[in-house]
């Protein structure tokens, strides 16, 4: 390869570098707004926050929906940095349940307005592009079903409805959680309780109807070692 070639690369790689740093810091720029002033995400605060015009913000992103939608994959890789560890620990079984309902809430608890955004951007856009809150369902309840079925398999049952549980108890934990952000009638912790001993109930019955009593001071049995999860960042959030 020659020297101007090899000098080319490294200029495009120092732009690109440039450029995804840039972007990071719009959209932590984007982040402090939502904080101060709401969902609403007006273009021009977020210029200010950042210490430039909004024609520079626009040179990166194009317009409001392309910030939005990097703000959709920041929300998305906050939310599952926390929750997807609980969702793999091998700590005893109520404490894992409520580790993980109490991972989805302290995000949305802390980044409220950043869900309210994605929710609203997700009914406008219903019909021209992906929901990042339902994305993230799908990709909570797509991780669900492959810890489930390894549960119901270890016990030695059938695995077949381990997906349509984990659809139901993603629904559950993200609709209780949406009408928790809107009324605050209860504290977290409440409302992490309410909604840890809702799934416990369902799964500590389901199993001793089969015979099964689960000691939820203990561990689950052990399955297969957990995969290394495939983030909203690095696919769509398809299923499976």
């Amino acid at each position: 390869m020659s020297a101007a070639v090899k000098g080319g690369d490294a200029r495009r790689d120092r732009w690109s570098d440039h450029r995804a740093r840039r972007r990071r810091e719009f959209v932590d720029a984007a982040l402090r707004v939502l904080e101060v002033q709401g969902p609403d995400l007006p273009m021009d605060a977020v210029a200010a926050e950042a210490g430039v015009t909004k024609p520079v913000l626009y040179r990166y992103f194009q317009d409001k929906s392309a910030l939005v939608d990097a703000l959709a994959e920041r929300g998305s890789q906050i939310l599952l940095d926390r929750l997807l560890p609980a969702i793999q620990a091998g700590c005893p079984a109520l404490s894992r349940v409520r580790d993980a309902v109490g991972a989805y809430f302290a995000v949305i608890d802390e980044h409220p307005n950043l869900y309210w955004l994605l929710a609203r951007e997700g009914r406008a856009d219903s019909g021209s592009g992906p929901d990042s809150i339902q994305q993230n369902k799908e990709f909570i309840a797509t991780a669900l079903t492959a810890v489930l079925g390894d549960y119901l398999r270890a016990y030695g049952l059938d695995s077949g409805g381990a997906e349509p549980w984990a659809y139901g108890m993603t629904g559950l934990v993200q609709s209780t959680g949406d009408w928790w952000l809107q009324r605050r009638s209860m504290t977290r912790a409440t409302v992490v309780e309410y909604v840890t001993q809702i799934i416990w109930a369902a799964i500590s019955g389901m199993l001793r109807e089969a015979g099964i009593v689960v000691n939820p001071d203990e561990p689950f049995p052990q399955t297969r070692p957990p995969l290394h999860a495939v983030t909203p960042t690095d696919a769509w959030l398809a299923p499976g």
